[in-house]
C-alpha cells in the first residue's frame, strides 16, 4: 500500500508542477513586457544619496514651485548669416510657450551668442512626463521653427532622457527577441535535439515572467528603483542563468537515462547530484549582487535585489520545471538523439579527452603558459578610462540631443545652459559671487532673482540664495569636472557662507568619486562571500582561494583586451564609472559558477578514482555542457549591444568575453592543470586533501574499496 502511494505521489508531483509554472506563465508572463510602467530612466533619481550634489538638489526645490527639468532650445542661422536681429522673434516664440501642457513656468529670453550666429533660451518641463515627453519636446520644436532664416535643434537634460527612453523602447520586444532566439539557436546546434532547446527556453520564459512580477512589485512600491539599463539586465540575467542550470541538469539526467534507469529514478538521481553545485552557483551570484546594497549610488543598489530575484526564478525554474518536464517526456525529450549506455570503464573519447591528456601530461606548461598569456593582456588593464564618457559617446548610433549640444558649443561657452548650481547663505551673496567669478574655468556667475530678471533683487528663501555659474568648459568634460573641484574649494572657503556647489557637472563628478568609494568596499566582499561558498561547497581552504585568484586574474586580462577594443575598435575614450564594478561582479560571480560545476564533479570523481583521475575524469565529463553553457551565456549577454547605449555595449563586451575567457582557458586548462600540478594538497584540509594519489591518466584505476 505505501509502495503504490509512493509511486502514485511521484507521478503526480511533476503534473503539479507543470500545471504550477503554466499558471505563472499565463498571469505574470505579461509582467516582461510592463517592467517599464514603473522604470524610470531619469538619471537624476540615480544619484549618490550622500553627495554634496545631491544636497543641492534639495535646497533647489525651495526656490521654484514645481521641480522642472530644462530644455534648451538652439537657433543657428541659416546659410551662415547672423541671426542677432531675430532675438525678439525667438523670445517672443519662447513667451507663447507659457501654458503649454508640459511646460512649468516661463521660458528664458532668448540670448545670443558672442559671434552672433546663434541663439539659445531654457525652457522648463516637467521632470514626470514619461513617456509624454516625445510630445511635449516635439510641441516646443514646432513652436520654435517658426523663427525665420533659423534651423532650431533641442538640447538640455529633456532631450537627453528623450533620446534615453527612445533607446530603451527595444527593450520589451528587441532585446528579449534577440537572446531568446540566439539561445535557440546554440541550443539546437549544441544539444542535437528538438525538444529539449524549446523546453528549456520555455523555462526562461517563466523565469523571466515570475522575477518580472516580483520586480514589478518592488518597484511600484518604491522599494527598489528601475531603470532601462536594470531591466535589460535582468532581462538577461534570468535568460542566461536558467539556460545555464537547465544544461548542467539535462546533462546529468541524460546520463542516468544512458545507464538504462527508468525515467523517475534518472530525474531523482540527477537532482540529487547536480542540486548542489547549482544551488551553490545561484546563491555566488546572488550573494555577490546583493553586495552592490553596499553601494551609495542608487541604480547600483537596485539592481542588488532585482538581480538576487530573477537569480532565484532562475534557479527555481531549473530545478522544478525542467525536472517535471523531463521526467513526463523520458528520453522522448532528447529526440532525434537518444541516450546510450556509455562504458563506465572508459572515459569517453573526443575532443576533452584530448585536452584532459595535454593538461596530465604537461601540467605544469599548460598553467605557465595560460597565466602568461593572461598576464600579458593584464598589463593593459591600467589603460582604462573609468571617469565616464562624454554625452557625444553615451550613444552608439547618432542621437538629436548629442548634435544639438555639439552646436550649442561651437556658438556659447561650454557648460551654457547646464550651469553650477551654488547654494549658500544670503549674508554672504557678494562674497560667493567673487569667489565664484575668481575660479579658473568659470566663464560667468549671477545669482538668481526674484524676477528673473538680471540685476534684480536676489531670491532669498530660508535665508539661502542661489548662484548660477557657467563654466567655460562643455559640461561633461574633464575640464568641467576639474572645474567644479576648485569651484567648491573656493566658496567652502567663503566663512560663514555654508556653500554647496550642484548641477549637472557636479554630479557626475560626485558618481564618479562614489563609484571608486563602491569598488574598494563592495570587490573585497564579494571575493568573501565568493571564498566561504566555495570552502563550504569543496570542504577545502586551498582550492577556494586557487579558484577565486584565477578568475579575479582572468576578469583584470578582460579588462586589459576591453582597454584595447573599445578605444581601437568601438572608438570609446572611457567607460562609465560604474562598468568596472559590474564587470567585476558578474565576471568573477559567474566565473566561478563554471568552476563550481567542474570542481564539484572532480571531488565526486576523486572520491571513486583518486585526486589526478578524478581531475581528468571531470573535465572530460563536463566540458561538452560547461563549454555549452559558457557560450550561451556568453552569446545572451552580447545581445544587450542591440540597445544603441555605450554603457549597455561596454558591459555586453567584458561580460562576453570574460565568460569566453573563463571557459575556455581558465575552466578547461588553467584550473585543472593548476589542480593536477599541487596534487592532493590542493584540497586541504579535507579528506581529499589527505588521501594518497595512486592513478593517473592512463593508467587503471586502482582506488581503495572504500572510495568507491
Amino acid at each position: 500500500m505505501a509502495a503504490t502511494t509512493t509511486r502514485t505521489a511521484r507521478r503526480l508531483v511533476p503534473f503539479i508542477l507543470l500545471a504550477v509554472w503554466l499558471s505563472i506563465g499565463a498571469f505574470l508572463g505579461p509582467f516582461a513586457g510592463r517592467l517599464g510602467e514603473v522604470a524610470t530612466n531619469d538619471q537624476a533619481a540615480f544619484l549618490p544619496r550622500s553627495a554634496e550634489s545631491t544636497r543641492v538638489i534639495a535646497e533647489q526645490r525651495a526656490f521654484q514651485q514645481q521641480e522642472t527639468l530644462p530644455v534648451i532650445v538652439v537657433w543657428t542661422a541659416d546659410a551662415g548669416g547672423s541671426v542677432r536681429d531675430r532675438r525678439a522673434a525667438a523670445t517672443a516664440v519662447l513667451a507663447s510657450l507659457t501654458g503649454t501642457p508640459g511646460v512649468v513656468g516661463r521660458a528664458s529670453p532668448a540670448l545670443p551668442s558672442a559671434d552672433g550666429k546663434a541663439l539659445q533660451g531654457v525652457v522648463p518641463v516637467r521632470p514626470d512626463l514619461g513617456d509624454r515627453l516625445p510630445d511635449v519636446l516635439g510641441r516646443i520644436r514646432a513652436t520654435a521653427d517658426t523663427v525665420p532664416g533659423t534651423t532650431v535643434a533641442l538640447a538640455g537634460p529633456a532631450a537627453t532622457q528623450a533620446d534615453l527612453a527612445d533607446a530603451f523602447s527595444g527593450i520589451d520586444g528587441l532585446l528579449l527577441g534577440v537572446a531568446l532566439l540566439t539561445v535557440l539557436v546554440i541550443l539546437l546546434l549544441v544539444q542535437r535535439s528538438v525538444l529539449l532547446p524549446l523546453i528549456v527556453i520555455l523555462g526562461a520564459v517563466f523565469a523571466l515572467g515570475l522575477a518580472c512580477a516580483i520586480v514589478y512589485a518592488l518597484a511600484d512600491s518604491a522599494a527598489v528603483r528601475v531603470d532601462g539599463q536594470v531591466q535589460g539586465i535582468l532581462f538577461i540575467l534570468v535568460i542566461g542563468a536558467t539556460t545555464d542550470y537547465a544544461l548542467l541538469f539535462s546533462a546529468r539526467y541524460r546520463e542516468e537515462l544512458a545507464r538504462d534507469t527508468d525515467r523517475f529514478t534518472a530525474a531523482w538521481t540527477a537532482l540529487r547530484r547536480s542540486w548542489g553545485p547549482i544551488t551553490a552557483s545561484a546563491a555566488t551570484v546572488a550573494l555577490a549582487l546583493l553586495a552592490l546594497l553596499l553601494s551609495d549610488l542608487t541604480n547600483n543598489r537596485a539592481l542588488g535585489p532585482v538581480g538576487a530575484v530573477g537569480i532565484g526564478c532562475a534557479v527555481l525554474s531549473a530545478l522544478t520545471f525542467l525536472p517535471a518536464v523531463l521526467v513526463l517526456l523520458g528520453r522522448t525529450a532528447y529526440w532525434p538523439a537518444r541516450p546510450t549506455p556509455a562504458d563506465d570503464g572508459e572515459i569517453a573519447r573526443g575532443v576533452w579527452r584530448r585536452v584532459a591528456g595535454l593538461v596530465d601530461r604537461s601540467p605544469r606548461r599548460v598553467w605557465a603558459s595560460c597565466l602568461i598569456a593572461l598576464l600579458i593582456c593584464a598589463g593593459f588593464a591600467p589603460t582604462l578610462t573609468s571617469k565616464g564618457v562624454p554625452l557625444s559617446e553615451i550613444f552608439v548610433n547618432d542621437a538629436p540631443s548629442v548634435a544639438a549640444q555639439n552646436t550649442l558649443s561651437q556658438h556659447f561657452p561650454g557648460g551654457s545652459g547646464t550651469p553650477a548650481v551654488i547654494v549658500a547663505d544670503a549674508e554672504r551673496l557678494p562674497q560667493v559671487l567673487d569667489a565664484a567669478r575668481r575660479t579658473d574655468g568659470v566663464a560667468s556667475a549671477a545669482g538668481v532673482t526674484a524676477s528673473g530678471s538680471p540685476g534684480a533683487e536676489p531670491l532669498v528663501v530660508d535665508g539661502r540664495v542661489r548662484v548660477d555659474a557657467t563654466l567655460r568648459s562643455a559640461a561633461d568634460s574633464q575640464d568641467a569636472k576639474d572645474t567644479i573641484a576648485r569651484l567648491r574649494s573656493a566658496v567652502h572657503a567663503v566663512p560663514g557662507a555654508d556653500a554647496l556647489v550642484g548641477g549637472y557637472t557636479a554630479q557626475r563628478y560626485d558618481t564618479l568619486h562614489t563609484a571608486e568609494r563602491d569598488r574598494m568596499i563592495i570587490v573585497p566582499v564579494v571575493l568573501a562571500i565568493i571564498l566561504v561558498i566555495l570552502a563550504l561547497l569543496l570542504r577545502s581552504l586551498l582550492l577556494p582561494l586557487l579558484l577565486v585568484s584565477t578568475v579575479a586574474l582572468s576578469f583584470v586580462a578582460t579588462l586589459g583586451v576591453s582597454a584595447l577594443v573599445f578605444r581601437h575598435v568601438f572608438g570609446f575614450t572611457g567607460t562609465d564609472p560604474s562598468v568596472p564594478l559590474y564587470g567585476f561582479v558578474f565576471l568573477v560571480a559567474l566565473g566561478v559558477d563554471y568552476n563550481i560545476f567542474l570542481m564539484s564533479r572532480v571531488r565526486e570523481e576523486s572520491l571513486r578514482y583518486g585526486v589526478r583521475q578524478g581531475v581528468v575524469r571531470g573535465l572530460v565529463s563536463t566540458g561538452g555542457v560547461i563549454t555549452a553553457a559558457g557560450v550561451v551565456l556568453a552569446a545572451t549577454f552580447a545581445a544587450l549591444g542591440v540597445i544603441p547605449l555605450a554603457f549597455l555595449v561596454q558591459i555586453a563586451f567584458i561580460v562576453a568575453f570574460g565568460v569566453l575567457l573563463d571557459t575556455l582557458v581558465v575552466r578547461s586548462l588553467l584550473v585543472p592543470a593548476l589542480v593536477l600540478d599541487i596534487g592532493r594538497l590542493a584540497w586541504w584540509p579535507g579528506r581529499l586533501g589527505r588521501r594518497q594519489e595512486r592513478v593517473g591518466f592512463e593508467g587503471e584505476v586502482n582506488a581503495p574499496k572504500s572510495a568507491q
